[in-house]
């Protein structure tokens, strides 16, 4: 005779697979928190070794850039004639309270959006193309990408003065402009140093959100194709939702670089165009400090970007963080 156990007891009955008790569903086994109820540290020493890098390799510079910023140090107290004195915000004041600094606060916002938006542009359409071509002629545009991508600034930059150039270039050949020079106007230097900037960035956004994509499922994409969806319908209905948390790392990533570019407007402006109509925040800074030997200041504007850089990537992390929450 078959021993049989009492009900709801949820143990093995001899010959029987084990029955879960009715009224208690089985759930997945969570991670035991510390003590006081606080997760782990086990990711924090993963992140360790990387944090006393950054912390080794940051820490000091931007100490030494908040200190200066806080003096008046010119060329004659890096010499070492005489003695550094103290402004405390006074430095901070004079930025602010110039005309030339807000104007070009104003033109590296609108300039790096500019950058933004056009190389998230660029970049995505090319990682969609890449899903639509065959073998052989995605190859040749990786190979291209990463030929762009692997460019010095300084070359490219030469390289694209050169194609532009109003004597010897082959654009205004192509296009009839004759010896028009696109460096002499201000919007025309911007948008040719604009199409530099995206053709040496858009290949990380490229790559990474073509690794996204394949990580779709394909079942998604060819149901969203039978009820009659278009590509651009695909790309904002499905992809894009689905690829959010990679469009954010590109985005923000994008916008830190573009914001603080330097080698671009320095080399084909020759500094910061005619009259400095094309100076960006970086190069101003730069006039600031080593042009005029006002290093206070140049101290000063680099600590404005830095804040606003951080600004952007405290908003990113959020971003992340919500998103996790979400999911």
């Amino acid at each position: 005779m078959t021993p049989v156990t009492p009900h709801g007891s949820g143990t093995q009955v001899r010959g029987r697979p084990r029955v879960a008790p009715p009224g208690r569903a089985r759930s997945c086994p969570r991670p035991r928190a510390g003590r006081g109820g606080r997760r782990p540290a086990t990711p924090w020493l993963y992140l360790a070794p990387a944090l006393v890098v950054l912390a080794a390799l940051l820490a000091y510079p931007v100490y030494q850039l908040g200190l200066i910023s806080l003096f008046r140090y010119t060329q004659a107290q890096v010499s070492g004639g005489e003695p550094t004195a103290f402004r405390g915000f006074g430095n901070y004041a004079d930025v602010f309270s110039d005309d030339l600094f807000r104007q070009v606060l104003a033109s590296t916002v609108v300039f790096a959006a500019a950058c933004v938006v056009s190389t998230l542009a660029v970049g995505c359409a090319l990682a969609v193309l890449l899903t639509r071509v065959r073998a052989l002629p995605r190859l040749a545009l990786m190979l291209a990408a990463t030929g762009a991508w692997a460019t010095p600034a300084v070359t490219g930059s030469t390289v694209w003065l050169f194609l532009f150039d109003p004597d010897f270039g082959p654009v205004n050949r192509l296009l009839g402009l004759g010896d028009h020079s696109w460096t002499y106007g201000r919007l025309s230097a911007f948008l040719l140093v604009l199409l530099e900037v995206v053709w040496c960035s858009f290949p990380f956004v490229m790559v990474t959100v073509y690794a996204g994509i394949r990580s779709v499922p394909s079942e998604v994409l060819e149901a969203a194709a039978l009820d009659g969806a278009s590509q651009w319908r695909i790309w904002r209905s499905v992809l894009a939702p689905m690829l959010r948390p990679i469009l954010v790392v590109v985005t923000i990533q994008s916008v830190i670089w573009d914001f603080k570019v330097f080698t671009q407007i320095y080399v084909m402006t020759n500094g910061g165009g005619i009259a400095g109509q094309n100076l960006v925040l970086n190069v101003y800074a730069y006039q600031q400090a080593f042009a005029s030997s006002q290093y206070g200041l140049g101290a000063a504007i680099g600590v404005v970007m830095l804040l606003i850089l951080l600004a952007v990537t405290l908003v990113y992390l959020r971003l992340l963080r919500r998103q996790g929450e979400e999911l």
